[in-house]
């Protein structure tokens, strides 16, 4: 533990969501921790760039369906600026289109509106700290949808072929981390599977959004699904 002297400031959370019962309850969620501060609400995504100008959010908590811009559209229009702040995006349904639209277009991972309390502040913490909020089941889900949703054989698979195409650029060694994200794997879990220090595995996951050229480990793991890799 670092003394309080030393201590990092809070997390800084903006909330956008068109509902204002669910901005009020999920700041009554945040607002009371010393690590994570809520900084400012949007009711729409239209009112994402004013507001990630003012506050300065780490994280977006995104409510993918609003009237006027979607959080999908606000998303990935945040995510294409330099230096974005973090998103989770928020939904009622686990495995939709839209859902994997934002994960692909880089937000770090997505909540359920009936997540528990302790968990939204967890997977804030997790996503503030570089780490993705896919666990195994919603990876395992994930696949399953994005499988479902893929052409058949009888044709060819542009974003299959794509991954492929990437992938197959990696080392070995790189190729191994990259399924291990693919299959939800923590740092931690890659680590004693493979062999390596933490750190190590840090330094690869860092070495792999290089050279994949994306944003976080969620969009390595969606490429390593499209390979079919896992």
């Amino acid at each position: 533990m670092t003394g309080a002297g030393s201590a990092a400031p809070p997390v800084r959370v903006l909330i956008v969501d068109d509902d204002a019962l669910v901005r009020a309850g999920l700041s009554m969620i945040l607002g009371g921790l010393p690590d994570l501060t809520v900084v400012g609400e949007a009711a729409d995504g239209g009112e994402v760039p004013a507001a990630v100008a003012a506050y300065a959010p780490h994280v977006v908590l995104m409510d993918i369906r609003m009237p006027r811009v979607d959080g999908l559209t606000a998303t990935e229009a945040l995510r294409a600026q330099p230096h974005p702040p973090e998103v989770l995006v928020l939904t009622t349904f686990d495995a939709d289109e839209q859902v994997l639209r934002a994960l692909r277009a880089g937000a770090a991972g997505f909540l359920l509106k009936d997540t528990p309390p302790a968990e939204i502040v967890h997977a804030v913490r997790r996503v503030a700290a570089g780490e993705a909020t896919l666990s195994p089941t919603v990876t395992r889900t994930l696949i399953a949808h994005v499988t479902a949703a893929s052409p058949g054989p009888a044709g060819p698979d542009p974003r299959r072929e794509r991954a492929l195409r990437l992938l197959t650029g990696l080392s070995e060694r790189e190729r191994q981390v990259a399924v291990a994200l693919g299959r939800g794997c923590t740092n931690a879990e890659i680590a004693g599977e493979l062999f390596m220090s933490v750190a190590t595995v840090k330094a690869y996951v860092s070495r792999l959004l290089t050279r994949l050229e994306l944003n976080n480990r969620v969009q390595v793991a969606l490429l390593v699904h499209d390979a079919g890799l896992v």
